[in-house]
């Protein structure tokens, strides 16, 4: 039987409880609950009573049910209303708190002296500075200081916190209150550091994979054509995040040596969220993203979305501040690639990570391909290491996960491809045929180790090793971060084949990609996924026929995937 460690990790509750603070004539019912201080953490003591909290208050969907209806209504191949994506208003009316809910919220913070300020388009989110002592009360908490062992970073946390009873209708969460996601330290983001490790290939001297998977590999393995693409209202959109800005000389001088067909070889546009720095350090992860989705989406419109460090979404590092700007836009991107900000499930709260959840449901809604590197640990390992670890926001129901590769003729799947099954997320319907093959088969072996029950992970997969990118000099590169603009890429330019047909953009490609589009994958059959946990424990996932959680349904082939739209 599955061992539910993780899923009491954190606790929503809706029982009443006595106010030892001093708003002693409200009734308080806790709202989450962690029950143990996080792994990597120590309490240092109370959150000094003047230090300013800014907080964000997630207030009640309209209709949240209704969201998730017409998001499937949309993105299934069998219904009358595949295809038929919502705009931006429709998609808000789901969305949009109440007018009821609204008020009240309202009213609670002028009484208490405090003004609220709106962070999403329909108003589902708000932000209020308020001082700990303040907070505290309204909260029936105890804000306190927390600091991280290995990076030493200090927080301001709670175990646990309360909403007045009247106000539980209306107000989903708090945070950053309960989630501990582990903090970045600042060598994360030193200039030019390759901190991927270099996995060498095998396979035919002829190939153009034989030294290194270059953009003349990918086009070989995937069938990718250099045809240019002709719809500019057909955009892909690429995350980047603070210490991820780029040169644009350096990107120009990849695709000068790669793809000096291209013309003009760096049609990208820059869009800032937070307050981005144009000097702020730049890493491996922004170059890799931006030269691989320019040369290989040859011809599609690209956008660096890039948030910097101003951002209003604590815990999530600018992943809902995004996904706000985007939801705010009358046409965000037909397909987005995420490759960075990937946490341990157990890190956020099932609450917190359902409001990002949604918010890409949102963007499903209006027809983006929301896709995220899988992650490069393998398995992972649960705080106690007794289990495997699923990744956030991969365990998301509404986003693609992309897995990786190593090798070719025949690909492998990659050592660190992460996958396995969420603790939070059933297992979505789209899924179980393919899912329910592999337990069956395999299940016994992984018995205890996973939630059987759990949205599984990655979905699908692409080449991850030995890549070569430009930061002034030519380095190696591998991990799942590349698989997931690969993949980007290619849906890029099915859209753009889409548009020309005059029919609409893939959209939340889950769905069709389990009832029709892995028939246009390659099953990835050998290799595994490996995570050292502790001196004495390792977890492995093997790759087998069919779905796993390695590659998931397996690579793609563009030919086939044209042939299977009738493109």
């Amino acid at each position: 039987m599955f061992k539910a460690t993780a899923l009491l990790a954190f606790v929503c509750l809706g029982v009443a409880v006595a106010t030892p603070l001093d708003a002693l004539s409200t009734s308080f019912r806790v709202r989450e609950q962690r029950q143990a201080v996080p792994s990597g953490f120590t309490e240092v003591g109370p959150a000094p009573q003047d230090q300013t909290l800014s907080l964000r208050l997630a207030l009640a969907e309209s209709n949240p049910s209704g969201l998730i209806d017409a998001l499937y209504s949309v993105s299934d191949p069998d219904s009358a209303s595949y295809g038929k994506h919502l705009s931006k208003a429709e998609v808000e009316q789901y969305v949009a708190p109440q007018t009821a809910t609204v008020q009240a919220v309202n009213s609670w913070l002028e009484e208490n002296g405090l003004t609220s300020k709106t962070l999403s388009p329909a108003g589902d989110w708000i932000s209020v500075s308020v001082p700990v002592g303040k907070a505290n009360q309204l909260f029936n908490t105890n804000f306190t200081v927390f600091r991280h062992a290995v990076t030493g970073a200090e927080v301001v946390r709670t175990l646990a916190y309360s909403l007045p009873e009247d106000l539980e209708s209306h107000v989903d969460l708090v945070y950053p209150t309960v989630s501990f996601p582990v903090p970045k330290s600042d060598a994360s983001f030193s200039k030019q550091t390759a901190y991927h490790n270099i996995v060498s290939v095998t396979g035919s001297d002829t190939s153009a994979c034989v030294n290194n998977t270059n953009i003349a590999c990918l086009q070989e393995l995937y069938k990718i054509p250099t045809t240019p693409a002709t719809n500019k209202t057909n955009t892909l959109g690429v995350s980047g995040f603070h210490g991820g800005a780029v040169d644009s000389q350096y990107v120009q001088d990849f695709l000068e040596m790669y793809r000096p067909d291209i013309n003009p070889p760096t049609n990208y546009s820059h869009y800032s969220i937070d307050g981005d720095d144009p000097n702020d350090p730049g890493v491996s992860e922004g170059y890799a993203d931006l030269e691989y989705t320019l040369g290989v989406a040859t011809g599609v419109p690209v956008t660096y979305y890039f948030v910097g460090v101003d951002t209003t979404d604590g815990d999530l590092s600018g992943l809902l501040d995004e996904a706000n700007a985007l939801l705010a836009l009358d046409n965000p991107p037909q397909v987005l690639t995420t490759s960075w900000n990937v946490f341990d499930e157990s890190d956020i709260s099932f609450a917190l990570t359902d409001k990002l959840c949604r918010a890409y449901a949102q963007l499903g809604a209006r027809g983006t391909s929301i896709l995220f590197a899988s992650g490069d640990n393998g398995a992972g390992c649960s705080p106690d290491n007794t289990q495997f670890e699923p990744k956030f926001p991969l365990n998301c129901p509404f986003v693609t996960a992309v897995g990786g590769t190593q090798s070719f003729a025949p690909e492998e799947g990659w050592i660190g491809s992460s996958g396995g099954f969420s603790n939070y997320y059933a297992r979505p319907a789209y899924q179980d045929a393919a899912v329910s093959a592999f337990l069956a088969a395999h299940g016994e072996q992984y018995q205890g180790l996973l939630n059987a029950s759990g949205r599984a992970m990655p979905d699908i997969a692409a080449k991850a090793d030995d890549f070569l990118i430009y930061v002034g000099i030519s380095y190696g590169f591998t991990g799942t971060s590349l698989a997931s603009p690969t993949v980007a890429s290619i849906f890029a330019l099915l859209n753009d084949r889409l548009v020309s047909a005059g029919r609409p953009p893939l959209g939340f490609v889950n769905p069709w990609l389990y009832k029709e589009g892995y028939k246009a994958f390659t099953d990835i059959t050998t290799g595994n996924s490996s995570t050292m946990c502790t001196e004495n424990i390792t977890h492995t996932i093997e790759v087998t026929e069919g779905w796993d959680p390695v590659t998931g349904l397996g690579t793609p082939r563009f030919d086939k995937l044209v042939d299977l739209l009738q493109l």
